[in-house]
């Protein structure tokens, strides 16, 4: 008897996304149906029978075959899928979609006749540039500002300043003012959520709250109180309270101020640890301009690389973009436990689902960047070899010996190979590319010619999306049929 096997046929469907339909012998069915049977035989406990020796036909009486049939169905599928992956040398970036429903399936199924089944899942993305050398960006050119120092210094005064209890005038810019407040939307008279405090320390200074707060509490003494008629701003972050009126009333309970230190070398020495005034100043002028040198350095690469995106011709799968986000998510899970938060009682479903809202647009650009860079890599033959690897891991001896937790000396790894790589592409980049710095004028002239290009494009490509998605509808059965 010749043993039938099973039947494969792959299509292309847009976005990178692969469907398999897959003709599965009837052979197969009937082996998932007997082993499913004789799995539930082991461990069902039916009065007056043993564990084992349970009759096939008093099993499905009791159970049901539709039951017994689903089990099967879900091994038969799943067996099916792995075997046919191997079989197209695919490798999915997500979970199969079964295209006519497992509750459908389950109808027609029949262990004594061969299934159809059809199941779609997202592939990594065959990765084209249009080009990679001589690309040309622009940047804004800038100039290290002297002003930062002294704004530096007083930033660290401020920080230094003792804070004494002011009585014997009204509130000025600068103060530190202990105000009660309880904010009401004018024309609903609803309380604003987050918009009252029993008491707060609030700096005066200009944008700190809303227009107009402020400069409502400039002036009041101790124990006045003041209604502040206000407007929320048009991109305010709360979108429930954009552009509305507000009505806030405040009492203003304490006042204090600062009285800042003297910039002399007592100063160097508690602010800097420094010797002297002209040392601290040195010092902080140095940083300055380690850190203008590396934004203006940033500011090149990121041109660098929204250029090279730009070139990249490739259908980014959503399956690829959604596991960035949950990257992100992750991520910012860690950071929160890190700092001694409860994560199970703060990232709730809601907050879990605007985060994965808000952090999309980013996630949907950092892949963009990744499969370019990956395309380059590719195209220009850019590679790191393990000798580069090994010099590099010499630098982590010590902390690896030191470390009271194990680690993962292949992961480590394969994260110094992706950092190098990436250094190395971006230094191609730099050696074969075009910046070019223009003034600031210049720079909002090109960013709002830049908008309207697209804008136009935008619409223009979602015109020719919907088509393209009219055109190759996702395969269904009475389309295979």
């Amino acid at each position: 008897m010749i043993k039938e096997e099973l039947i494969v046929k792959t299509t292309a469907l847009p976005q990178s996304r692969v469907a398999l339909e897959l003709e599965i012998p009837s052979n197969t069915c009937k082996s998932c149906v007997n082993e499913t049977i004789n799995s539930i035989s082991r461990s069902a406990k039916i009065p007056g029978f043993r564990l084992g020796k349970i009759p096939k036909q008093v099993l499905i009486q009791r159970i049901g075959i539709t039951q017994l049939h689903a089990s099967a169905l879900e091994k038969i599928i799943d067996k099916s899928w792995n075997q046919a992956l191997k079989m197209e040398s695919i490798e999915p970036l997500s979970e199969p979609e079964l295209v006519d429903g497992f509750e459908s399936i389950l109808k027609i199924f029949n262990p004594e006749k061969p299934l159809k089944i059809t199941l779609q899942t997202d592939i990594a993305p065959e990765l084209k540039l249009k080009k990679s050398k001589g690309l040309s960006v622009e940047i804004k050119k800038s100039k290290f500002d002297p002003k930062s120092i002294d704004e530096a210094l007083e930033k660290s005064r401020n920080q230094l300043a003792n804070i004494i209890p002011v009585n014997n005038r009204p509130a000025k810019l600068g103060d530190i003012a202990v105000v009660s407040f309880k904010g009401i939307y004018k024309d609903s008279k609803k309380e604003i959520d987050g918009g009252s405090s029993d008491s707060m320390d609030l700096e005066l200074e200009k944008n700190k709250m809303i227009p107009g707060f402020v400069e409502g509490i400039v002036g009041m003494k101790i124990d006045d109180n003041k209604t502040l008629n206000l407007r929320f701003p048009e991109d305010y972050s709360h979108e429930d309270s954009r552009g509305k009126e507000a009505i806030f009333e405040v009492s203003l309970k304490d006042l204090k101020e600062k009285e800042l230190p003297e910039l002399n070398d007592d100063f160097a020495k508690q602010s800097g640890n420094k010797d002297s005034l002209k040392e601290l100043k040195k010092d902080i002028e140095k940083q300055l301009k380690d850190n203008f040198d590396n934004t203006q350095k940033n500011l090149k690469i990121e041109a660098l690389m929204d250029a090279l995106s730009k070139e990249l011709d490739a259908e980014i799968p959503k399956a690829m973009i959604d596991i960035e986000v949950r990257n992100n998510i992750e991520q910012t899970a860690q950071r929160f436990a890190q700092q001694g938060m409860d994560i199970k009682s703060t990232f709730t479903p809601e907050l879990v689902k605007s985060l994965a809202e808000s952090t999309r647009p980013q996630a949907e650009k950092n892949v963009q960047r990744n499969l370019a860079l990956k395309a380059l890599s590719e195209r220009e033959k850019i590679t790191v070899e393990d000798k580069e690897i090994d010099q590099k891991m010499k630098k982590y001896e010590d902390e690896i010996s030191k470390s009271p937790k194990q680690i993962d000396i292949q992961k480590l790894k394969d994260v110094v190979r992706n950092d190098l790589l990436q250094e190395k592409l971006i230094t191609w980049l730099e050696e074969n590319s075009t910046v070019k710095e223009i003034n600031e004028k210049a720079a909002k002239t090109a960013t709002k010619t830049t908008k309207k290009t697209t804008t136009k494009t935008t619409t223009k490509t979602t015109t020719k999306k919907g088509v393209k998605t009219k055109s190759k509808p996702k395969v269904s059965k009475k389309e295979k049929n």
